[in-house]
């Protein structure tokens, strides 16, 4: 079960707005939600931010003179970018740009396995190819060590970054990073594709017209694909670069729309965030980064499309690999189900493909709504790590508590990676459970819907009103609404169960929503019931006729008390991890009988549940969820069930003997924790 959360409104600024604008009220409230609560503020939210002179970012005349010489004296430039869609899209803009001025350039990405920026095998190695000079893209602040490196090299270095630095400064002919203390510049979070783009336009002579027009639609999807605020110039930078990529002159480009099917008429951010962007991730993450880079500067058409389909394949293994970690881990899950009872999970497996461990912590922090470490072992005892977390948990303070057993660590609040010996991996493992226990309160995934729909909501005029938050992404995420206290009429299952769709009533409408990826009998609901929804909207047009889609993320029975929920859960991990808990509420865990007996009357009813589901179903004052494990506990302890921990399922078993419940060995153990103390 995930946090949810509801937004405030100001209702008499949203009827003062409505007065003075041409947004629907909808649309007004989503703002309000989000604290434009300030007219001045809201006209800069829809006004496309002017972009700011390039040079108001420090170095960057320092930058434009280095790169210029090499130019202007045809020394060999080599653009070092990074193996990401921000960094290769990075690269090719930069590389094509140079290339266009007359150059004598070319670009290095190296392979995952050689690790995130600047290192001394890539120097020596572009050293011996002759180059001159090494400009940076999305890559380079914190290479200290590698930027003498390459003054011993006789090699000029340009860095152009948007990541955080540290206290010291690598010694280049210059360093452009907006996040530098001393840069006077206003807006700082572009990613490496908008800083490369300004370094273009700065050696355009400050003018943008140009490199607009051409690299636009790149910097775009590298802006969307990094997941920086899309705010100020990202916003503007975004719908500049999605009204070109429609009719984008890139070849590459051009292909990757028709292959993955994407509509040129509506491009939205989530055509990047979901199709694009890991279509070119996969190049780096599964294969090489190059394939991306060729895909995206090669004018032949034929050469692209070559490129395109290998990356387009690459991304299809990727997901196959994805698809095989999960299931190793389900296997794992199961085995050991106490990998769970913990505030962060934690698993390692050999073999697990380093480059997508990311993408898995991921989504197995949105399966069990905790912050997740997913752990690759490679065949020599070396290890790499990726963390993945939500607002209560820092990964960075997490990892730099453990860096003992690290040799290498970073990252930030909700993610981060690192390296480790295989042989340290339990002490590690030890270490972060350490940290999270100390913690106030457990850290889990929360929904953020930005208001709770009115039936007269729901309408075609008020959803299509809200495409003017587009492009929507970080810090503008697509607007997340709850319906609260819906009668359902008519559940369906669509393609075989794969899906579901239902019919409710909402006040004095009847409306339709969709549970992707859901199959109708494991719902928490069923006819009658009444359920809130966080759901998002979409306009739906089929033979010509517009209507609205309501797309559900996720749902409950009416009625939850979602912190009840969350504190007991925590309670009972801490149980099972053999904390020391006061004796009182011990005595208050312990099931009675009747409850035994009601909670196996409710499974042999339904024979097979979720456990969520279940607790939804039956919890009251009495029993909360703490309990209601316990007893599950108690059941599978005597055979009466089989529970899946991977899953949450529980399933009935046939009842062959007698069985008392009294000589559970989870109750055992209750009884004699009240023992101890008594």
């Amino acid at each position: 079960m995930y946090r949810w959360r509801i937004g405030k409104i100001d209702q008499e600024k949203v009827e003062e707005f409505r007065r003075k604008t041409d947004l629907n009220k909808l649309t007004l409230e989503v703002l309000s939600a989000r604290g434009y609560n300030d007219l001045d503020e809201l006209v800069d939210f829809f006004t496309e931010q002017e972009l700011e002179d390039p040079f108001a970012i420090k170095d960057m005349d320092k930058a434009v003179e280095a790169l210029t010489s090499a130019v202007d004296s045809y020394e060999l430039i080599c653009v070092y970018g990074d193996y990401d869609c921000d960094g290769i899209t990075s690269t090719s803009i930069l590389y094509n740009y140079l290339e266009s001025m007359g150059a004598n350039v070319m670009y290095f990405i190296p392979e995952r396995d050689a690790g995130y920026g600047l290192n001394k095998n890539a120097i020596d190695e572009l050293a011996e190819r002759e180059v001159r000079m090494i400009v940076t893209v999305d890559n380079g602040i914190s290479a200290i060590e590698e930027a003498r490196y390459c003054r011993e090299k006789g090699i000029r270095l340009v860095i152009t970054d948007h990541h955080q630095p540290g206290e010291e400064l690598p010694d280049a002919e210059a360093v452009v990073d907006p996040h530098r203390e001393d840069c006077p510049s206003k807006f700082k979070d572009l990613c490496g594709a908008g800083v490369a783009l300004k370094l273009c336009a700065a050696l355009d002579e400050g003018n943008y017209d140009t490199v607009i027009e051409q690299y636009s639609d790149l910097c775009a999807i590298g802006t969307v694909a990094d997941i920086v605020p899309l705010k100020g110039e990202n916003r503007t930078l975004v719908r500049t670069g999605f009204r070109y990529l429609p009719n984008t002159e890139i070849p590459g480009l051009d292909l990757m729309l028709d292959k993955l099917k994407i509509d040129r008429s509506a491009i939205v951010s989530e055509h990047v965030g979901f199709r694009i962007g890991p279509v070119i991730n996969a190049s780096g993450r599964f294969g090489s980064p190059t394939t991306a880079v060729k895909a995206i500067i090669s004018e032949d058409r034929e050469d692209a499309e070559s490129y395109v389909d290998t990356m387009i394949t690459l991304n299809s293994m990727r997901k196959n690999a994805e698809k095989d970690i999960l299931n190793d881990i389900t296997e794992f899950i199961n085995s050991d189900p106490s990998v769970l009872d913990h505030r962060v999970i934690v698993l390692a497996g050999k073999g697990w493909h380093h480059g997508i461990i990311g993408i898995v912590a991921s989504k197995v922090l949105d399966r069990y709504s905790k912050p997740t470490i997913i752990i690759s072992i490679d065949e020599n005892g070396e290890a790499r790590g990726s963390a993945r977390s939500v607002k209560g948990l820092h990964i960075h303070e997490c990892l730099t508590y453990c860096k003992e057993y690290l040799t290498k660590f970073g990252g930030h609040e909700c993610a981060g990676g690192f390296s480790l010996a295989e042989k340290d991996i339990e002490a590690f493992t030890a270490k972060v459970y350490e940290f999270s226990a100390a913690l106030e309160k457990p850290a889990v995934k929360t929904l953020f819907a930005d208001k709770a729909l009115m039936p007269e909501d729901i309408s075609t005029d008020m959803v299509k009103g809200l495409s003017v938050l587009e492009p929507t992404g970080e810090g503008n995420p697509k607007p997340l609404f709850a319906i609260l206290g819906a009668r359902v009429r008519d559940i369906i299952g669509l393609k075989d169960n794969a899906h579901t769709k239902i019919t409710f009533d909402y006040g004095r409408i009847t409306a339709q929503a969709l549970f992707f990826g859901k199959d109708p009998r494991t719902l928490c609901f069923g006819r009658g019931d009444s359920i809130d929804m966080l759901a998002e909207l979409e306009i739906n047009v089929f033979n010509g006729k517009e209507s609205v889609s309501i797309k559900v993320c996720d749902h409950r029975l009416s009625g939850v008390k979602q912190e009840r929920y969350f504190a007991a859960k925590d309670t009972y991990e801490k149980l099972m991890n053999g904390d020391e808990l006061p004796v009182n509420y011990v005595k208050k865990i312990i099931p009675e009988r009747s409850e035994l007996v009601a909670v196996y009357k409710y499974l042999n009813s339904v024979r097979e549940t979720e456990l969520d589901t279940m607790f939804m179903r039956l919890s009251d004052d009495n029993m909360n969820y703490c309990k209601l494990r316990i007893i599950t506990d108690i059941f599978r302890d005597k055979g009466l069930i089989e529970y899946e921990a991977a899953s949450m399922k529980i399933k009935m078993l046939p009842v062959t003997k007698k069985v008392d419940l009294e000589e559970s060995e989870t109750l055992v153990k209750l009884r004699s924790m009240i023992g101890k103390v008594d």
